[in-house]
């Protein structure tokens, strides 16, 4: 009588489906991966926000001039609340370039009175200096 069938034996093998019984007697379910989808999702998503809105510069016109010119920055995500200053840096300083206009595609800057020579672009993003593989060279 033991191994006797239960009256709700088909529904137990359907319930049994979600997994074992807790000590209250509610099925709970057998794995955790349901648990941690939702987290786990959203920990791969987060980067990828963050990433669509860092600014990125794609062009330099033009890539040299003298003191005092006139520069255009093209780019993605370049407005005042992405990027707070423009600088011209060498290997050792970093020099503060006059912004004319700023945009969320564009930056006009003016070239910062510097030595002539091969400078990187850099942008400040909030408390990061971030050098760009981009070139100008100023001319004397």
């Amino acid at each position: 009588m033991a191994n006797a069938p239960s009256k709700h034996a088909s529904h137990f093998r359907w319930l049994s489906s979600f997994g074992a019984r807790d000590e209250s007697g509610r099925y709970r379910r057998r794995g955790n991966h349901r648990r941690w989808g939702f987290p786990l999702l959203l920990l791969l998503l987060v980067p990828l926000v963050f990433a669509q809105s860092s600014p990125r510069v794609t062009a330099l016109e033009p890539t040299s001039g003298k003191v005092n010119d006139d520069v255009t920055v093209t780019g993605e995500n370049l407005g005042k609340d992405s990027v707070a200053n423009v600088f011209l840096s060498d290997d050792q300083d970093d020099y503060k370039a006059t912004l004319v206009e700023q945009a969320e595609q564009k930056i006009l800057m003016k070239v910062p009175q510097v030595k002539a020579g091969n400078y990187n672009l850099s942008i400040q993003v909030k408390d990061r200096i971030l050098i760009l593989p981009v070139r100008f060279t100023v001319a004397e």
